[in-house]
């Protein structure tokens, strides 16, 4: 486990990676949704999808503020960077947690080294957050499950190799959250995926839907080998996932502040730069202290989330601050650059659009105020109070 040295060092080495690699070349990627081949292989060189599994397997086992950290770095440079890592990671890390010791040493290995990418796959065209809504069904056959159904918004789900799939495997049960499994899926027949989503921002990695049509995956590729946790898995993954939405949005918001900082240093009127005129300071003090605010809560989330128990509600303030004050700080930035922030020239217009995606991801902003408000009033009910 990373120290604070290592954690300082690992997060000062990716910021300069980042410097260097990243944003020399994000907006030309960017602008022609190019998958970045050369910065994934040096991901991987770097050990950033190995982040979260264990030495044994051949990862980093960085603490989750260590985490969250790096996520953060890699979305200042490009928010892309911080998604590609997101589903893979919380794949390794429920097969981590839940996963059979067969499960651990078949894909924990590969999926450190990058060798192994996976892909999440839970939401579909009628159950985004609604988890428990999911149709797609796996039934037992000939020693395994067949598994028919579809998915919606699967990030990387033409590349991975792995899909952390969640399906019903019981559907006799009154209790629809009771009857789902998560399954590890490999590539094979049976799973299509299809025509790429044209999205607002988030280019650079493909988001699909994917179909499974008499899919044959055998027994032992249930999470954990016991049927019907899947609710649970999700639930914990989702904490993981939202972690990393909250991360990538304060990435977001450092690099609105970074370009804006910089503009305001270098732009006059009125005989002076502008970043001497009171109204952008108002400006910059409210991002400043927003993002600052955000980076606190993704300590809280990452703390919960280590003691091991649940932490639906710091992952949930996390997610929903850090996403909104990327969502602010990007047009914040964009009135401070004026006219030229709306252009295509300045990275502020790439920002603005690459914000919204975080507030709807991992469950919407409005999901994750039902979230905290509901385990807020379960703590104080149960004498817990407020912290």
């Amino acid at each position: 486990m990373f120290d604070i040295d290592m954690r300082n060092e690992f997060v000062g080495l990716t910021a300069q990676w980042v410097d260097r690699t990243v944003i020399p070349v994000a907006q030309e990627l960017e602008a022609h949704n190019t998958y970045p081949e050369t910065l994934i292989k040096e991901m991987k060189e770097m050990g950033i999808f190995g982040m979260l599994v264990p030495e044994q397997y051949g990862g980093l086992d960085v603490d989750l503020g260590t985490y969250w950290r790096v996520v953060s770095e890699l979305s200042r440079g490009w928010m892309t960077l911080g998604g590609v890592i997101n589903s893979h990671t919380i794949t390794a890390f429920l097969i981590n947690r839940c996963g059979t010791d067969e499960q651990k040493e078949k894909y924990l290995p590969r999926m450190a080294t990058g060798e192994l990418r996976a892909a999440l796959a839970m939401t579909e065209a009628e159950a985004g957050s609604d988890v428990a809504a999911i149709r797609t069904v796996a039934k037992p056959r000939d020693g395994g499950y067949l598994i028919n159904g579809s998915k919606m918004f699967i990030t990387s789900g033409e590349r991975a190799g792995l899909v952390c799939l969640l399906a019903r495997t019981d559907t006799s049960t009154d209790k629809p959250h009771r009857g789902m499994s998560m399954i590890l899926v490999e590539r094979g027949e049976g799973l299509h995926a299809g025509r790429k989503i044209e999205k607002l921002g988030y280019n650079g990695i493909e988001t699909v839907p994917l179909t499974f049509e008499d899919m044959f995956v055998p027994a032992d590729a249930i999470l954990g080998g016991v049927e019907n946790q899947g609710f649970y898995h999700a639930m914990t993954g989702g904490e993981i996932g939202r972690l990393n939405v909250g991360a990538r949005a304060h990435g977001v918001a450092r690099a609105a502040i970074d370009e804006a900082t910089k503009y305001a240093l270098e732009r006059k009127t009125f005989g002076v730069t502008i970043s001497e005129h009171q109204a952008i300071q108002m400006l910059m003090a409210e991002m400043v202290t927003k993002t600052h605010a955000a980076a606190g809560l993704l300590d809280q989330a990452a703390e919960a989330l280590s003691s091991g128990g649940r932490a639906d509600m710091e992952a949930g303030m996390a997610k929903y601050y850090a996403t909104e004050v990327a969502v602010e700080a990007s047009l914040t930035s964009m009135r401070i650059h004026g006219g030229y922030g709306y252009t295509k020239e300045f990275i502020v217009e790439r920002l603005f659009r690459d914000a919204p995606q975080m507030v709807i991801a991992e469950g919407t902003n409005e999901i994750q105020k039902m979230i905290i408000s509901k385990a807020h009033f379960a703590r104080a009910a149960a004498g817990g109070g407020h912290r």
